[in-house]
C-alpha cells in the first residue's frame, strides 16, 4: 500500500497542438512505465481516431513510479487531457480527480484561448498550476517573451515555471521534481466510509462496465459489495486496478489513488459520470458534488441507410452515452430518413468524432442530417419551448418570437492577423465587446457571435484567414430575439425535412439560393426532371431544376414524316410525366452536408 503523503494526483492542460501528449510520452520513458522498444507516439492515445487526427479526444491515466532526488519513491497519477474546446467537458472531469496542473504553453506561439479557459478550470478546482513552456528547442522559441505573456495575461506567477522540449526530453525531469515538491499530497480520511467519485466509465465486452475512480475517502477492497449512490445499484468488486499505463491488478485502492473497478455491473446505465460509489456494509452519509450537467448545444439527425440497423445504432450509442455524458439522444423520425436519433453535441468536431466512432467501432451506415442549435420560441400564447431543429418550429401563425444562443468569443492572435479576423467577426453578425493589447504584437479580441454562426465553419474560417496564428474560446452568454426564419427545401414540391435550416431574414436569400445550387451538384440526375426549390412558408425564394436523362427515342427514325418522331416524343413526355408523379428523388449523403459547404465559394 502506497503512503499518501508521497501521491501526486496532476493533470497536463494545454491549447490543442502545444504537444501535451507529446509531454506524456517523455515521462512514461523518464519513469520506466514502458520500455523503448513498446514506446510510441501518442502513447497513451489508444483510440485509432486520435493517432489519426493527432489530438486527443478522450482524457487517459497512467500511475507512474518514480525515486526523487531525496532518494524516496512516489507514485504520481498522471492524466493526458484534450486541447480542443469541444472537449473541455473531459477537462473538467478531469481536474476533479487531481490537486495539481501542468500548464503547457507553445514556446512559440504563446497563450492562447484555450489556454486561459484551462487556467480557469484549474483555478476553479483550487488546484496548484506549474507553467511549463515547451518546445524552447524551436528555432522560432523565446521562453522570456512567453513567461511575460502568463504573468500578464494570466496573472500567475512564473518563478518556478519549467522550461521543457516533449521532443528531445530536455528539462522533463526538471518537471517530474517540480511536480514532487509543488503538487500537494491528497487529503481524505481514510479510516471513514469509502466515497469514491466515477471520474469516467466505458464498456467492455468481456468483463462489463469499466469505471475509472477517485478514491476521496476510505478504501475499496476486492470482493467487498459496494454501493452506487446515484441509481441505488449493490455490486460486488471483482476486480480493482490501475494503469501503468497497462492495466495492474490491486487488491485495494485508498485515499488518494486513482484506479479502476470492474464489479460486474451489466447495464451501462447503472455507472454514471459523477456517481458516488460508497460500500454496501458502511455506507457513506452524502454523496460526492459530482458534475455539473452540460448541456449539447448542437444538434443533428442520425439515421441508419439500412432500416434494420436502427437497433443497433440504439445499442451502440448507448454506448457511447456511458463515459461521454455531453451526449444526448432521443428518438427521431423524419419523413425523407425514415426512424433514427436526435443527438445532442458540444460542437461540429465532437459530432464528427461520435459518427467517425459509430461507423468505425460499430461498423454502422449512416447519413447525418444538417446539424442546428438550440433556438427558443416564445410562442403567442405566451408559452415557451426548445427546438432542437428546424422542423420542430410550430407554424408560422403560432409564433410571437425566436431568440438564438449569443456566444461570447475570445479571440488570441498576432496584431497583423486582425484587419481579417475583423472582417470575419463582422461577416458573422458579430458586435465587438473588448480589444486588448496584452503584450507587443498580441492581440485580443472580445466579440459576441451568435452560437449558429460560430458552430458550423467559423474555426476552420478563422485559421484560414489567420494562417493559422489565431486561436478562440467561446461560451454560451445569453438567448436574444432576432428577426429569424425558417428556410425549408422541397423537391417537385414534397419537403425535405432533413435539409430545412433557421437563419437571420436577412441571410435567407442567399443560403436558399446556395443550398439549393449547391443541392443541384450533389442530387443525381433522374428519368424525369427534379425541381429544387427553397421557400420561408408558402413563399419560394429559389429554384432550380436537375435536368432530366434524355434517352433519344427518334434515333432510328430515318427521314419521313415529321408526325412519326412528333408521336414518339410525345410519348416520351407522358411516360416522364407519369413517372415524375409517382417516382422518389435518390439524395445522397452529401446533399444533407451541403448546408455545412455555404460559403466555400
Amino acid at each position: 500500500m502506497v503512503e499518501r503523503d508521497r501521491i501526486r494526483n496532476f493533470a497536463i492542460i494545454a491549447h490543442i497542438d502545444h504537444d501535451n501528449s507529446t509531454l506524456a510520452d517523455r515521462i512514461l520513458q523518464l519513469t520506466g512505465a514502458v520500455s523503448d522498444r513498446e514506446m510510441r507516439d501518442q502513447m497513451l492515445d489508444s483510440m485509432e481516431l486520435e493517432r489519426e487526427r493527432g489530438i486527443t479526444i478522450k482524457a487517459q491515466t497512467a500511475s507512474l513510479h518514480y525515486r526523487a532526488k531525496d532518494g524516496l519513491d512516489y507514485v504520481l497519477n498522471l492524466i493526458d487531457t484534450p486541447g480542443h474546446v469541444d472537449f473541455t467537458y473531459e477537462v473538467s472531469r478531469s481536474l476533479s480527480a487531481c490537486e495539481g496542473a501542468l500548464l503547457v504553453i507553445d514556446a512559440a506561439q504563446g497563450v492562447e484561448a484555450q489556454t486561459l479557459a484551462n487556467v480557469y478550470l484549474a483555478l476553479a478546482n483550487d488546484l496548484e498550476i506549474i507553467p511549463v513552456v515547451n518546445k524552447i528547442d524551436l528555432p522560432s522559441a523565446d521562453p522570456e517573451a512567453v513567461l511575460q505573456q502568463v504573468r500578464d495575461g494570466i496573472g500567475l506567477e512564473t518563478d518556478g515555471a519549467v522550461l521543457v522540449s516533449a521532443k528531445t526530453g530536455v528539462g522533463v525531469e526538471a518537471l517530474l521534481e517540480a511536480v514532487v515538491q509543488r503538487v500537494p499530497p491528497p487529503v481524505g480520511d481514510a479510516n471513514g466510509p469509502l466515497q469514491a467519485l466515477i471520474v469516467d466509465s466505458w464498456f467492455d465486452p468481456y468483463v462489463g462496465v469499466v469505471c475509472l475512480v477517485r478514491v476521496m475517502a476510505g478504501t475499496i477492497k476486492v470482493g467487498e459489495r459496494i454501493l452506487l449512490m446515484a441509481t441505488g445499484g449493490k455490486y460486488e468488486v471483482g476486480k480493482l486496478g490501475v494503469f501503468r499505463p497497462a492495466a495492474e491488478s490491486r487488491a485495494q485502492l485508498s485515499v488518494g489513488e486513482v484506479g479502476f473497478v470492474i464489479a460486474n455491473v451489466k447495464d451501462i446505465r447503472d455507472a454514471r459520470v459523477g456517481d458516488t460509489i460508497t460500500t454496501f456494509v458502511r455506507p457513506a452519509t452524502t454523496a460526492l458534488d459530482g458534475f455539473q450537467a452540460v448541456k449539447p448545444m448542437v444538434f443533428s439527425g442520425i439515421y441508419p441507410v439500412d432500416s434494420n440497423d436502427y437497433g443497433p445504432l440504439r445499442d451502440a450509442l448507448d454506448k457511447l452515452r456511458l463515459n461521454d455524458a455531453s451526449l444526448s439522444v432521443e428518438p427521431d423520425v423524419s419523413d425523407a430518413l425514415g426512424l433514427g436519433f436526435r443527438v445532442g453535441f458540444l460542437g461540429l468536431l465532437h459530432m464528427e468524432v461520435t459518427q467517425e466512432r459509430l461507423e468505425r467501432e460499430y461498423d454502422l451506415d449512416l447519413i447525418s442530417s444538417a446539424p442546428s442549435v438550440v433556438y427558443r420560441v416564445v410562442k403567442r400564447d405566451g408559452s415557451t419551448l426548445e427546438i432542437r431543429s428546424p422542423s420542430q418550429l410550430p407554424p408560422l401563425g403560432e409564433v410571437g418570437s425566436i431568440l438564438e444562443p449569443i456566444s461570447c468569443v475570445t479571440l488570441h492572435m498576432p496584431e497583423a492577423w486582425v484587419g481579417p479576423v475583423l472582417k470575419l467577426c463582422e461577416e458573422r453578425r458579430g458586435r465587438q465587446r473588448d480589444f486588448q493589447v496584452t503584450t507587443p504584437g498580441r492581440i485580443v479580441l472580445v466579440y459576441d457571435i451568435p452560437y449558429a454562426e460560430i458552430v458550423f465553419d467559423f474555426f476552420d474560417r478563422l485559421k484560414s484567414v489567420s494562417k493559422g496564428y489565431a486561436s478562440m474560446d467561446y461560451e454560451i452568454k445569453e438567448w436574444v430575439e432576432d428577426d429569424l426564419v425558417k428556410v425549408d427545401i422541397l423537391l417537385n414540391g414534397d419537403l425535405v425535412d432533413a435539409l430545412s435550416i433557421l437563419c437571420h431574414r436577412d441571410q435567407s436569400y442567399y443560403k436558399g439560393t446556395e443550398l439549393t445550387r449547391k443541392l443541384k451538384e450533389f442530387i443525381p440526375r433522374q428519368m424525369y426532371e427534379v425541381a429544387v426549390q427553397a421557400a420561408i412558408g408558402s413563399k419560394v425564394i429559389s429554384r432550380t431544376t436537375v435536368k432530366a436523362l434524355r434517352k433519344d427515342v427518334t434515333a432510328k427514325c430515318y427521314g419521313g414524316d415529321i408526325s412519326r418522331k412528333r408521336k414518339l416524343l410525345d410519348t416520351q413526355t407522358e411516360g416522364k410525366t407519369r413517372m415524375k408523379a409517382v417516382g422518389t428523388v435518390e439524395i445522397p449523403q452529401e446533399a444533407f452536408l451541403a448546408v455545412l459547404r455555404l460559403g466555400e465559394d
